[in-house]
């Protein structure tokens, strides 16, 4: 069935493609697209502000928090107004004010181990959470931790009703009791979602939109294909991405968009992400893991400049784990960026001269573990392959399942796997923490990484009283890692988006959860 276009509906409805959601119960939102849907119905406690860069956070259902002179107690107030939408789990089918009981019960609720949410990690530093008053949240830490803010703009500390809660039981996340600016119409499961304006939302005003979408809807398509021509057919306002398929048809020579769809009215954005694609090593190999030397020739033999062409300009090269934009990254040059002739020479340095075992005379074989088979990933190990084929090592790819292979990289059962990291917040440490050794497999630190003078930095840089302090811990924090190599440091991701013109105020953001209230109908 073919669905009308923004401009037969009257430029009310805004539509996009989306992946399956699977919940909309805020602290079950792992996903990217789980969190976008349930960000237009639920409000966390703060959110980023959608037009600051860098960026910084702004109220959310509560006003910007008020930290205590050592660092341990957030005080947290709810704004005026903030209020569920009517519902039958309300008497009478009304909603109600939230209340700092709300925020209590809310954010007990993630932090509960019973109820196995996967932002669970975002309570570990919380001590003790109380209303002060009735409006009013008091959170103690357990120590200082300096992004705390940031985790309580992530989509699992949003308000929800005990009431919704208590009704639904284990259904509740098929359901949305929220106090945000749309509510969720209809959920087609794998299908469609539809949501519509609360006009009576308090932050209209506030926001100032002249023309807001009454209705959000996203669409599941998972063929890229498929999206490009229904964009091309106006089914859908917007893509979020161009598929390097599509690249040729989308971006001329110079990167610009081709006149032909200028002259139709499609516009371009792009920007930096907060994504970073690594080639892990498991520090637990009895051969990589010992030998710094490898694993620095390996990061020079890594080809960046014909990674960037390959995916058509849409990356640039990687020089560390901290992507450019984040709150305490080092920008001196990386020793180990790409030189054919520094890598040959790092792998004689290494016992392997022109990539060979001099015991044996034959190449070194290195597996690198993928968790997909399809033609992007063959072609993207392909190239890969060919790099290291240069300075005379063999890459021997092993493509499993999506569930195996997160399996074997939790059990250390790889020798490289590939994997990108999105940062949650733009701040160093969330990019550091995936080497600290408290971090291991399961951990975020897959390549089970562990390197005491880097644990120390990263643990001076958490306690700092400064931010210079902290600022000088993570530089050194940085010297270390990308010294050491425990990563093939690949790309840094940009983002691009192209959509109709008739999409007003719409940017590119690393944090796309409930941006669709700031979208305006109209050129």
């Amino acid at each position: 069935m073919l669905l009308l276009s923004a401009y037969a509906a009257g430029g009310v409805t805004f539509r996009r493609p989306l992946e399956r959601v699977a919940s909309m119960d805020p602290i079950h939102t792992s996903a990217v697209y789980d969190s976008r849907a349930a960000a237009l119905v639920y409000e966390p406690l703060l959110e980023v502000d959608y037009e600051a860069r860098p960026y910084r956070l702004r109220a959310g259902a509560c006003d910007l928090p008020v930290m205590s002179a050592d660092r341990l107690v957030y005080t947290y107030r709810l704004r005026d107004g903030v209020r569920f939408q009517d519902d039958p789990c309300f008497p009478d089918g009304k909603g109600r004010l939230a209340t700092a009981e709300d925020v209590v019960y809310s954010l007990n609720r993630l932090r509960d181990p019973a109820n196995a949410s996967s932002g669970m990690w975002t309570m570990d530093y919380v001590d003790k959470i109380e209303a002060t008053d009735a409006r009013t949240v008091a959170i103690t830490l357990k120590k200082p931790f300096h992004v705390f803010p940031w985790l309580t703009a992530l989509s699992y500390s949003a308000v929800v009703a005990h009431e919704a809660v208590e009704k639904y039981g284990t259904s509740f996340g098929q359901h949305a009791v929220g106090t945000g600016p749309y509510r969720l119409a209809e959920w087609w499961r794998n299908y469609r979602m539809i949501f519509t304006r609360d006009v009576s939302w308090r932050r209209w005003p506030e926001i100032k939109n002249p023309a807001p979408f009454d209705k959000i809807e996203y669409v599941v398509v998972g063929d890229n294909s498929t999206q490009w021509l229904m964009f091309l057919g106006r089914e859908v306002d917007c893509l979020g991405g161009v598929d390097r398929n599509n690249w040729d048809a989308v971006v001329d020579k110079d990167g610009k968009l081709m006149p032909s769809l200028s002259a139709k009215g499609v516009r371009l954005l792009s920007a930096p992400t907060l994504q970073v694609g690594y080639v892990g090593v498991n520090m637990d190999d009895p051969l990589l893991g010992k030998n710094k030397k490898l694993r620095q020739a390996l990061n020079c033999a890594f080809d960046a400049p014909a990674w960037k062409r390959f995916f058509n300009d849409r990356v640039d090269p990687a020089d560390g784990p901290v992507p450019p934009g984040v709150d305490g990254r080092i920008e001196e040059p990386f020793e180990y960026a790409f030189n054919l002739e520094k890598a040959k020479k790092l792998l004689e340095e290494a016992g392997f001269p022109d990539g060979k075992d001099p015991s044996t005379g034959k190449r070194l074989v290195l597996p690198i573990s993928l968790g997909r088979a399809d033609q992007g990933a063959r072609e993207e190990v392909e190239l890969l392959q060919g790099f290291y084929d240069r300075v005379g090592i063999k890459l021997e790819p092993q493509f499993m399942t999506w569930a195996a292979y997160l399996k074997a990289v939790s059990d250390g059962h790889t020798t490289l796997f590939m994997l990108a990291w999105v940062g949650d917040y733009p701040d160093a440490e969330n990019f550091l923490q995936l080497f600290h050794s408290k971090n291991c497999s399961p951990g975020a630190n897959h390549g089970n990484y562990r390197n005491p003078e880097f644990d120390k930095c990263y643990d001076e840089a958490m306690s700092a009283a400064t931010p210079e302090a902290r600022h000088a811990a993570w530089k050194r924090a940085q010297e270390i890692v990308r010294e050491d190599c425990p990563w093939i440091f690949l790309s840094f991701q940009k983002g691009y988006s192209i959509l109709w013109d008739h999409v007003g105020n719409f940017r590119l953001t690393d944090f796309p959860y409930g941006t669709e209230k700031y979208f305006s109908y109209g050129k």
